[in-house]
């Protein structure tokens, strides 16, 4: 018998979902950013408010992590449910859209990225190191940061995603050629984002020739990423992390109330955006390192000799930026000894992500010393901040797309605040819900 595109997508843990948008959809007023973002910003959710106010938004579906030690936190909660309840029963969708959904997202900094939702197996997906699963955490899991999210998430109607799938696809298979398939029909939805998000458009892939040409490009990526031991590891999570932690939780348990019909339990799927690792609009930036209190020249002369490295020392700010940015250099440190700057740049032979040759160093060195590090956004704040009595910046060099797999396969999850994809208001946007229990 003849296996179906069906078929095969699931043994790659990968299905086509039923897809709720709201009659009319009003992206400007429905559509609201990750909860992850803006934690210190309550501004921000007081324009996200108005902004949806008197409308049907996502913002009534989620808690903003700005209120996750707010006293009402249980009643917020309890809010969100009896919305969904009430966005289901009263006729805010439309019916479902049975359909994977290519994705264009223009940003306020003038990028496009392209994304492709889908609907993954949990069973396909582990956070722990050293996973061999199909689907593997990107970072390290903060266990403390998932029973939070999972009183939100447990028991609730509807999943709105956040979480953002990377695929290793040099050749753009899976989304640009889905997207040249598809960008001449008429779009789902499309519109402008509120708060400077910028604007997306969104059109739904479903027909037997497009859903082909995705089984295709998954089969053929799979076969590229297939790991020695006959694993494959065909996505890492971009963002998300704790999220999809955070469903595979509920799902581990939720099954075990269950005793029949565990493939077609909607709780067991997480709805996510696939992108392509070297998409050209998914920029990858370092964050940098700032630590305090510590001996500073003690702590490079042993990461130059943990890391094999040899130290060169620079005249200036600029000159040291320059040379990590230009991976002239694998780390640059900016500190002040005495009343003199100094800026040191470190040379090693890492062929991986830097990142995770460093981190560990650092924890090492610090460990049962009274020092604090602080993970920075941006060079000339680490620059700066370098300039202080007692601190030492240090700057990481640009991550490389092309060892990131790599890295992970062979390292695990990355050090916890090991990069970022792209500026806080290009995080994705909550749009697409699905039935998260049966009707």
């Amino acid at each position: 018998m003849k296996t179906t595109n069906t078929e095969k997508l699931n043994s790659y843990g990968i299905r086509v979902p039923e897809i709720l948008l709201p009659k009319n959809i009003d992206v400007s007023s429905w559509a609201v950013i990750a909860c992850d973002q803006y934690t210190q910003d309550l501004d921000y959710w007081k324009k996200a408010e108005s902004a949806a106010s008197g409308k049907p938004s996502t913002l009534n579906l989620i808690l903003p992590e700005v209120y996750l030690s707010s006293p009402d936190k249980a009643q917020r909660i309890e809010k969100i449910r009896k919305t969904m309840k009430s966005y289901l029963d009263e006729g805010v969708f439309e019916a479902a859209h049975n359909c994977m959904i290519y994705v264009e997202r223009k940003t306020a900094f003038g990028r496009t990225r392209k994304g492709l939702v889908a609907q993954i197996d949990l069973e396909t997906y582990e956070w722990k190191p050293f996973s061999t699963a199909n689907i593997r955490a990107t970072e390290a899991t903060i266990v403390e940061r998932i029973p939070p999210r999972m009183e939100i998430r447990r028991g609730a109607p509807l999943e709105l995603p956040h979480i953002m799938l990377l695929v290793d696809d040099r050749e753009d298979l899976l989304i640009g050629e889905t997207g040249k398939l598809v960008n001449s029909k008429k779009p789902l939805y499309e519109g402008n984002l509120m708060c400077n998000g910028g604007s997306i458009k969104g059109w739904a892939v479903e027909s037997e020739s497009e859903l082909s040409h995705i089984t295709s490009a998954v089969e053929k990526i799979a076969e590229s990423k297939r790991q020695k031991d006959g694993s494959t590891f065909l996505f890492a999570v971009g963002d998300g992390n704790h999220s999809l932690a955070t469903a595979k939780a509920v799902w581990d348990e939720y099954k075990e109330k269950l005793t029949a019909d565990l493939a077609e339990c909607p709780v067991r799927y997480a709805l996510v955006e696939i992108v392509n690792i070297y998409d050209s609009g998914l920029t990858f930036e370092p964050i940098h390192r700032v630590i305090f209190n510590a001996d500073n020249e003690g702590l490079i002369k042993v990461l130059a000799e943990k890391l094999g490295g040899s130290i060169k020392e620079v005249s200036g700010a600029e000159e040291l930026d320059a040379a990590v940015k230009a991976s002239l250099a694998d780390f640059g440190f900016a500190y002040k000894d005495g009343s003199q700057q100094k800026y040191i740049l470190l040379k090693t032979g890492i062929t991986e992500l830097a990142v995770a040759r460093l981190q560990p160093e650092i924890d090492a060195f610090l460990k049962g010393k009274d020092a604090e590090i602080d993970y920075i956004h941006g060079s000339d704040e680490v620059l700066k901040l370098g300039e202080r009595d007692n601190a030492v910046g240090i700057l990481l060099p640009p991550i490389a797309k092309e060892s990131f797999f790599e890295t992970i396969s062979g390292r695990g999850p990355l050090p916890r605040k090991s990069f970022s994809m792209g500026e806080a208001d290009e995080k994705r946007f909550y749009l697409e819900c699905r039935r998260l229990v049966p009707n």
